[in-house]
């Protein structure tokens, strides 16, 4: 979780609000002093206050930058002799470096590995207690000349700042584990949804022209005189149509066919003469039916039409219906053929799932199932948006 990479605009966006605290508190702090040697904090507590707000871009080399920073600036704070008032701890820790040291813990917890954040956490920890140490000798001289500090209730306090930095850090890197995984399902599902969509087009569309040319090619092989060459070599050409169309489809996202005219029964009346079944029609559509439907129904239709061809034997007559009204699109495909053993070409049983599916997707209403004596029956109701 280590972010390494995070560039500077989303920086600024994420720190601003840490840079005009740490900002606003510096500047309070540089307002108080009164002594010329005070103003020697004034260096070491910016670079401080810098690398705190830089530290998700390397987390863990800014808890050790923070923590060798502190030391030092109590180092020569000591050596100095300059003394400030404390606020929260004994003695040599201001507002603005505490401010700092809990706001680089957080990041750490938030963005490192777990070893990472306690190995940074105890270094930015034991370079406040050194601070406090090395500051006690000259800020005890003067702030502590009346009265004694309780060390418990300081040590109460740092406790409670160091739970609170922690904890911060814990509560984002479980927000930012709960966004991850919320993405990653996400992305699964749409995944998931374009290999749904891309399985529904090649079993509606292709698979359509590749049982045709199975079809012919088996009649060819019981009836030697017929001449099918010609109808396998035109569903060939059809099935590379409809490949090429459905590799544009998933290259440049246009729609894959069977394309939509602007009149739906022709489209239909066209699929019922390729599917070389004795199909009776049967059209009232009373309303314009959208492109998009227009392109559904057509699925609906050829896929019904190839699943008569592929497991039917006998079939004398399929009647299709389609009709419209009360904002309803209805589709009705009969047969009376009698189930073959053995379906044309196989079957991956996906042709009601796909079609049940597409229905579903537009909040229509799907069934299909055997009638008696013989045959099968497709329905769908699709509502015309």
């Amino acid at each position: 979780m280590e972010s390494t990479d995070l560039d500077w605009r989303l920086l600024a966006k994420r720190q601003w609000p840490l840079a005009l605290s740490l900002a606003g508190i510096v500047v309070a702090e540089a307002g108080s002093i009164d002594t010329a040697s005070g103003w020697w904090q004034v260096p070491g507590v910016l670079v401080i206050c810098v690398i705190a707000v830089l530290a998700p871009r390397r987390p863990f080399d800014a808890a050790l930058a923070v923590a060798f920073s502190i030391a030092c600036v109590a180092g020569y704070l000591r050596f100095l002799g300059v003394a400030f008032e404390p606020h929260f701890f004994i003695s040599g820790a201001n507002i603005s470096t505490t401010g700092a040291a809990m706001a680089t813990i957080a990041v750490l917890v938030r963005e490192s590995s777990r070893w990472r954040a306690v190995i940074g956490t105890l270094l930015v920890v034991g370079a406040m207690i050194a601070a406090e140490v090395l500051g006690w000798p000259v800020v005890s001289a003067v702030e502590y000349r009346d009265w004694e500090p309780d060390p418990s209730s300081y040590l109460f306090g740092a406790c409670i700042m160091l739970v609170l930095a922690v904890g911060t850090g814990l509560y984002f890197r479980a927000r930012d584990a709960e966004r991850a995984s919320q993405l990653a399902a996400s992305v699964a599902a749409a995944q998931n949804a374009e290999r749904m969509a891309l399985a529904r087009e090649l079993h509606d569309v292709v698979a359509h022209y590749v049982t045709a040319i199975v079809v012919h090619a088996q009649a060819g092989q019981m009836n030697r005189d017929a001449d099918v060459l010609p109808v396998i070599a035109a569903s060939g050409n059809e099935a590379l149509t409809a490949m090429r169309r459905l590799v544009g489809t998933m290259r440049d996202g246009d729609s894959a066919g069977p394309a939509a005219s602007s009149s739906l029964m022709d489209d239909v009346r066209s699929l019922a003469a390729e599917s070389g079944l004795p199909v009776r029609l049967s059209f009232d559509l009373r309303d314009a039916v959208p492109q998009e439907l227009a392109r559904s129904v057509l699925r609906l239709v050829q896929e019904s039409l190839t699943n008569t061809r592929k497991h039917a034997l006998s079939v004398s007559s399929v009647d299709l219906e389609l009709s419209s009204g009360d904002g309803l699109l209805r589709l009705v495909v009969l047969d009376d053929g009698v189930a073959s053993g053995v379906p044309v070409g196989g079957s991956g049983g996906y042709g009601l799932v796909g079609m049940r599916e597409r229905v579903e997707l537009l909040g229509g209403t799907f069934s299909a199932g055997r009638r008696e004596p013989t045959g099968w029956t497709v329905r769908a109701e699709l509502p015309i948006a």
